[in-house]
């Protein structure tokens, strides 16, 4: 199976609905906020990888993007200012309006909880409780916090939560920085965040399970983890990148189904899109954009080329 914990991590690389973690406990809120530790900053070399697609009358600008990041880390470069500022419009992958907090938390509420009567823990065989209940006092938070919520949610943010009480932020997301410098820019997006948490909410239960409980099991790895990946993503080594994220990948239809079907149905996109005159400055997360399979490998299949820019 899928290892679905470096997975997730990638999915902060690659799936803008991490940005915007649904805390559906005061408890968890409480604890996210409380014991922050900023993180190590770091320092770009060259900056993170830009890429272009272009015609006789259309450019599209390809950034990979992190969507949650700590504080005070430098990755704006003049070549990634221009580009934003040459474009009419800015593309992400779901529309990062003022609403979608509410807007996933109303979602992961329809979604994410158990039929009444069933717990979270009732799920789980005594090996998996406790590792679970352990990654929770790791967190400062009650075992009780998530019973009524599906593995799912459980598993991101047992992800999510130590990157949070560590420095991580999705205020401090690419996403954020890049619209805030857009301005009255057109915004479009990919996807919609139904359809993302449709994603993992599709997930059969018994993987769903094997996320939460691997997760739980490598709680203090979390962040040295995506600590790496960011170092990576700062150098603009997306081959390096690829290669942190493609460990242990070993479930292809689980990962065709969260990452590779939907890098497709982008290049469709961007195919599409080149029909009409303009310039384009698409931000997804660099997940999309890095390795096999890419939305850049896409684009080829369908004979479109992709020049490197940063």
């Amino acid at each position: 199976m899928l290892h679905l914990r470096k997975l997730t991590l990638s999915l902060i690389t690659g799936t803008a609905l991490l940005a915007a973690p649904a805390i559906a406990d005061d408890h968890a809120q409480a604890a996210a906020a409380s014991v922050a530790v900023p993180a190590a900053e770091a320092t770009a070399k060259t900056g993170p990888a830009l890429w272009k697609v272009a015609d006789e009358d259309t450019t599209i600008y390809l950034f990979g993007t992190v969507h949650a990041l700590p504080k005070d880390i430098d990755w704006s470069t003049s070549a990634l200012e221009n580009a934003l500022a040459a474009s009419d419009s800015v593309v992400t992958e779901i529309k990062m309006t003022p609403e979608i907090a509410t807007e996933m938390q109303q979602l992961v509420m329809a979604k994410g909880v158990l039929p009444s009567g069933t717990t979270l823990r009732s799920l789980l065989n005594p090996e998996q409780t406790a590792a679970f209940e352990s990654a929770m006092g790791k967190l400062g938070i009650p075992a009780e916090a998530f019973d009524r919520f599906e593995p799912w949610y459980a598993g991101m943010m047992v992800t999510m939560l130590p990157l949070l009480q560590q420095g991580y932020s999705p205020d401090d997301g690419v996403e954020k920085v890049i619209l805030t410098k857009a301005g009255s820019k057109e915004q479009q997006a990919l996807e919609t965040i139904a359809f993302q948490i449709g994603i993992f909410d599709g997930l059969p239960q018994d993987a769903q399970i094997a996320f939460l409980t691997q997760a739980a099991a490598g709680i203090d790895e979390i962040k040295p983890m995506l600590d790496k990946m960011v170092a990576e993503w700062l150098e603009g080594d997306a081959e390096a990148l690829a290669q942190l994220m493609n460990e242990g990948m070993t479930d292809p239809a689980l990962a065709d189904a969260l990452l590779y079907a939907r890098n497709r149905t982008w290049a469709d996109w961007i195919d599409t899109r080149l029909d009409a005159p303009g310039t384009v400055f698409v931000a997804v997360g660099a997940g999309h954009l890095a390795g096999e399979k890419s939305v850049q490998d896409a684009l080829s299949e369908r004979g479109i080329e992709t020049v490197r820019v940063q």
